[in-house]
């Protein structure tokens, strides 16, 4: 295999020219004769063993071709960037020069490369000062939701409904007389006051009375995440089953005995404030860690690619279809559910995708210039965290070369991050 490579008139950009040696592609059509050789009628032969050239002969000379070149390509395509030490960030576009039996294969791949990131100030940059103080506010917050999840529901028969009452109701919508997907529902319970409904749905039910049955005026916001329904008037057939109440368990030292390990009121509340002291300490350094990030990459001019911000996007994308997944929906759903199509919401992460792939490249930078190194200690640290927390062999993990370069990428960005915080003026 021969590889050329030359730069193209568009800046951060490649043409490389392949060079296939004819015996190569002959294997590549022999192999795919033998995965597909089955699915061939060829008179006078059994189904899968007609010999191949009596397959080219009747198919055409080429049967062959896409298929030996999609074999070979990937493997030479990344041999060559290997070989060339070309730092691809897109997808190849490929255009292929002579593909012919008996003779060579050549094909061109033009590829954008990683551009060169001259930093501008990153040492002695200001930011500002970000810091979260635990208000008692907060902590007796946090002490009515425990007393919220303690509560009990009491049935209610001696009036009718009132704001924060959870009720029992049977709904079917209509839009002009005609029913709506998801318009209905039996025994369903609603938090008046939740807002988990239309504007004006729960406002409506205040005042029912048990086994009272009514209709209520609607109108779906403008931007109902169902195009179907957006802005449309709708009519609801209302009958309420039951009306309950949240009784809630008196906040004293039996109180924090039963949900908690302490005894006291006092002793939970301190325990309280810890916890929230501690999320605020890791909130003020990831969002410090966020503002000089965005400082050092106002500071720096940077021309990306396209194509690697297409591929930060794919990524982006497949994240987003892996997490829906966990929730039984498909990626199509949810772009309904939106009322977007894929290429409205790819438009929409572009600027994201952006400012992700600028920071990471600035970092990557910054590495290189302050000569940041990972030591085989921290490294061994880090596998013994890991096998820790997923309960797997120290030794096993060790050994896997892939995931060790991926943590040293890591711990290297994790390191460019520490240097410019704390080289960085805090005012």
């Amino acid at each position: 295999m021969d590889v050329k490579v030359e730069n193209t008139e568009n800046k951060n950009e490649v043409k490389l020219t392949f060079t296939v040696e004819a015996e190569k592609f002959e294997d590549a059509m022999k192999k795919v004769y033998s995965k597909t050789a089955k699915y061939f009628n060829i008179p006078g032969f059994r189904k899968g063993k007609a010999p191949m050239q009596l397959v080219e002969r009747q198919y055409g000379s080429q049967i062959f071709y896409e298929d030996a070149f999609n074999e070979v390509a990937p493997e030479v395509y990344d041999e060559g960037i290997k070989e060339k030490k070309v730092d691809a960030v897109s997808k190849p576009h490929i255009d292929v020069v002579q593909m012919e039996k008996g003779k060579e294969l050549i094909f061109t791949a033009i590829v954008q490369t990683k551009p060169e990131v001259v930093l501008g100030k990153y040492k002695g940059i200001e930011i500002k000062k970000i810091e979260y103080n635990v208000s008692d506010e907060a902590v007796d917050h946090e002490i009515e939701h425990m007393a919220d999840k303690n509560s009990r529901l009491i049935s209610i028969d001696d009036r009718p409904v009132e704001n924060g009452d959870i009720t029992v109701i049977d709904f079917d919508g209509s839009i002009d007389g005609v029913p709506f997907d998801g318009g209905k529902a039996e025994g369903h319970e609603l938090e008046i006051g939740s807002n988990t409904f239309i504007p004006g749905f729960e406002e409506q039910i205040i005042g029912m009375k048990i086994d009272e049955e009514k209709d209520i005026n609607v109108k779906f916001p403008e931007d109902y995440f169902s195009k179907d329904l957006a802005g449309k008037d709708a009519i609801f057939k209302i009958k309420l089953h039951e009306i309950k109440k949240k009784e809630l368990p008196k906040i004293d030292d039996e109180f924090a005995k039963d949900v908690s390990e302490f005894d006291t009121l006092k002793e939970l509340k301190k325990s309280i404030k810890e916890r929230l002291e501690t999320e605020n300490k890791d909130k003020e350094k990831y969002e410090t860690e966020e503002e000089a990030i965005k400082t050092v990459c106002d500071n720096t001019k940077l021309d990306i690619p396209d194509g690697m911000i297409e591929l930060e996007i794919d990524n982006m994308i497949k994240d987003m279809e892996t997490r829906l997944s966990y929730q039984g929906l498909r990626l199509e759903q949810y772009f309904q559910m939106l009322g977007k199509t894929e290429a409205e919401v790819r438009k929409e992460l572009k600027e994201q995708a952006e400012r992700s792939v600028k920071s990471r490249l600035i970092l990557e930078a910054i590495v290189k210039a302050e000569k940041l190194e990972v030591s085989e200690e921290e490294i061994t640290e880090k596998i013994k965290e890991m096998a820790k927390e997923y309960n797997k062999e120290e030794s096993e993990l060790l050994k896997n070369e892939e995931l060790k370069n991926y943590l040293v990428e890591g711990m290297k960005t994790e390191k460019a991050i520490d240097f410019v915080v704390k080289n960085a003026k805090i005012k």
